[in-house]
């Protein structure tokens, strides 16, 4: 599935959306699912935490894991060092 880029997080879009970490909103399409939205927000480092509307989704789940309109989609990287 393609979706378009991100926006800019704005409080008042009248199109059906997910937001993404607070920052941005990625236009809704029906059979979304969390590796979309990640595809859409260019995300590529391969070590991520997906949680949409607080549920934590398993890497393994992130391509059919269903995303609807409204949902609430948070992504943090993880990185090691030492």
């Amino acid at each position: 599935m393609q979706v378009a880029l991100r926006y800019p997080y704005n409080s008042e879009v009248d199109y059906p959306v997910i937001r993404v970490n607070e920052k941005w909103d990625i236009p809704w399409q029906e059979g979304m699912t969390v590796s979309d939205v990640l595809a859409a927000c260019e995300f590529t480092h391969q070590h991520v935490v997906v949680s949409v509307n607080g549920t934590a989704v398993p890497p393994d789940q992130h391509a059919s894991w269903p995303v609807a309109d409204g949902d609430r989609v948070q992504v943090i990287h993880i990185i090691g060092g030492g």
